[in-house]
């Protein structure tokens, strides 16, 4: 295509004339030239047509056409311009590629540290010390409705109440997972909160020896209202730490420890006073402005990701033989540690001590809890969760076989201090137990959500197993023995996964 130009002059211009003298021009290249094809009147600038430092200003200054004729061929300009283009956009997508990288790696770059970290932290514990700190007070309910509120059914029966309220968190995890996943933290959160605050008032309206509004309200109300806010609060914090990754969720899982120490002795001195209503609305009254307060001070850092299906690797991952031993150590752990929670305020009573230090039973284990809870996962910063995950079955499962010989007051608070030790750990180390057996940080919640989904079924059947063991008869010997024997398995469970890990990381050492 050839254009011809008559009298034409030109000057080299910079881009800021360009912007001021046409702002439609966009600048891709400097080897590019600004060429008008519409004819030039005299004392007219043509439009700009494209991007680039040089502007051609063809001016017509004689009304005598100039004797010579300037032709130029723009075959030669047009395949030096596609070549710019091609170059340019080549550069932009480096560019964007290395700046996408960059902000990826600064955001995998935890703080471990800082305002937001931390506020973080005190948000979760508020969190957890009003929902699943209430929850873990089930064990002064379970002797409330057996001596008083629901006579006329068995222990078995309304241990259904408290297995289903501690089991739904577990099943449901995988789930609340992908949406935490997806960006949805806040919305479970939000609705988590004001299911579980619905949930109390809604209990306090529940009427005497009426069992299925009490099990709606507390099993299944409560139990979705923790699913929704446990495996956030606990998840968030992975956001901000790694190295103490360990030390920050033993932090937030103490809030549960010492809401399970407050609650109940809150519950034991109001309800002979105020009632089951009243005592559950002056709950109700602590609850919400925790959550709230939690709510704002929680954060997120790392960017939403695509979710996938939680079961959709589960095959590859059980052909691990180290993750199938750590599923069978958090299932077998689930069925037996709640049995001292929902039951040793019952068992203290019923072997005679007074009832003042035996409303103190629930206390004692979940204060004593949350000092060593903070010890346990700080050791396993050091030496492994697995490690002391172990050491945690054994230390458990031998505290309920010594609840055989609680008879008196000084073995009521030993047996209170050490269980509480080692059972507050074993849960604050469940799931970074499963965690370190994954391959990559998009494995994680995906092997964890599996590993409680099964821990789940554990915790359904502990309690009403227990129950249905003990009778109306109270033969304590035979829920005690089951507990106990299936603690330490889970305890061999874990020395498996722990070999079995390690073999793998020496191997891959190698190699």
């Amino acid at each position: 295509m050839i254009f011809e130009f008559r009298r034409c002059s030109f000057r080299k211009i910079g881009a800021a004339d360009i912007l001021r003298d046409s702002p439609s021009a966009t600048l891709r290249h400097p080897s590019m030239y600004l060429v008008s094809t519409i004819p030039a009147r005299a004392g007219q600038i043509p439009e700009a047509v494209g991007g680039g430092t040089f502007r051609f200003w063809c001016e017509n200054i004689n009304a005598r056409p100039y004797p010579t004729t300037l032709r130029m061929s723009l075959a030669h300009s047009d395949a030096e311009k596609q070549q710019s283009e091609k170059r340019s956009s080549q550069e932009v997508a480096l560019t964007l590629n290395r700046n996408e990288t960059e902000a990826h790696q600064h955001t995998l770059e935890f703080p471990d540290g800082g305002f937001q970290a931390w506020s973080t932290v005190v948000g979760a514990w508020l969190v957890l010390f009003s929902t699943f700190g209430f929850a873990y007070a089930f064990g002064v309910f379970e002797d409330y409705y057996v001596r008083v509120y629901l006579p006329d059914n068995s222990p078995s029966a309304i241990a259904w109440i408290g297995s289903v309220q501690y089991m739904l968190p577990y099943l449901l995890a995988p789930f609340v997972g992908q949406i935490f996943d997806s960006g949805g933290f806040h919305k479970l959160q939000i609705s988590g909160a004001i299911l579980f605050t619905f949930s109390v008032f809604m209990l306090s309206l529940a009427k005497q020896n009426n069992y299925y509004q009490i099990f709606l309200a507390q099993g299944i109300g409560m139990g979705i209202g923790l699913a929704l806010t446990f495996l956030p609060s606990v998840t968030i914090v992975f956001h901000h730490f790694k190295r103490h990754r360990g030390l920050a969720s033993g932090l937030v899982l103490s809030g549960s420890s010492i809401g399970a120490a407050v609650f109940p002795i809150m519950i034991n001195h109001l309800l002979p006073r105020l009632g089951f209503g009243n005592t559950l609305r002056a709950c109700g009254a602590i609850i919400p402005p925790c959550l709230l307060v939690g709510n704002c001070l929680m954060r997120t850092r790392l960017p939403p990701h695509a979710t996938h299906n939680p079961f959709a690797h589960a095959k590859s991952f059980f052909s691990e033989p180290a993750y199938v031993f750590s599923v069978f150590a958090v299932f077998a752990g689930f069925t037996g540690l709640y049995f001292p929670v929902v039951y040793i305020q019952l068992l203290s009573i019923q072997h005679g001590l007074s009832t003042h230090l035996a409303f103190y039973a629930v206390t004692m284990l979940n204060a004593f809890g949350t000092v060593f809870r903070l010890l346990g996962t700080h050791a396993a910063d050091r030496y492994g969760p697995l490690a002391v995950m172990m050491v945690c079955s054994v230390g458990a499962g031998g505290m309920i076989f010594a609840m055989l010989g609680l008879t008196n007051a000084p073995s009521l608070v030993i047996i209170s201090l050490l269980y509480g030790s080692f059972y507050s750990t074993w849960l604050a180390l469940g799931f970074p137990c499963v965690a370190v057996l994954a391959k990559g940080p998009e494995e994680i919640g995906a092997r964890g959500g599996i590993a409680l989904a099964f821990g789940s079924i554990g915790t359904l059947i502990s309690a009403p197993i227990q129950g249905a063991l003990l009778t109306k008869q109270f033969h304590w010997i035979r829920p005690i023995v089951f507990s106990a024997t299936v603690v330490l398995v889970s305890g061999v469970a874990w020395a498996m996964t722990l070999w079995l890990h390690s073999k793998r990381m020496r191997r891959a050492a190698k190699e």
